[in-house]
């Protein structure tokens, strides 16, 4: 009961050309198909960025924090006193 039978192409075909005529019909196929062609390169392009964020994650997973150089303190270690924070406008405002 679903298949399309050769008449109902034909059905199909007479209903459009009585609708939108037959100067009209070439320019709808060609637009319809270049509105598929820019949906089907914006889905492969959403799919390749996934893709691309997936292997980026996965690099970034193995990464492994470098060993502190001589001149900087071992994590065991205390960090050393910070200084007060000094806020620049008021230093330009006290000279």
């Amino acid at each position: 009961m679903g298949a399309l039978k050769p008449w109902h192409i034909a059905v199909l075909v007479v209903v459009l050309i009585l609708l939108f005529g037959a100067k009209r019909l070439p320019d709808a196929a060609r637009s319809l198909g270049r509105s598929l062609r820019i949906i089907k390169a914006e889905t492969k392009s959403l799919h390749d960025d996934d893709r691309d964020l997936a292997e980026k994650a996965d690099a970034q997973a193995g990464y492994q924090p470098l060993p502190p150089h001589a001149g900087q303190q071992a994590p065991h270690q205390a960090p050393p006193q910070q200084q007060p924070v000094v806020d620049p406008v008021h230093r330009v405002r006290d000279n």
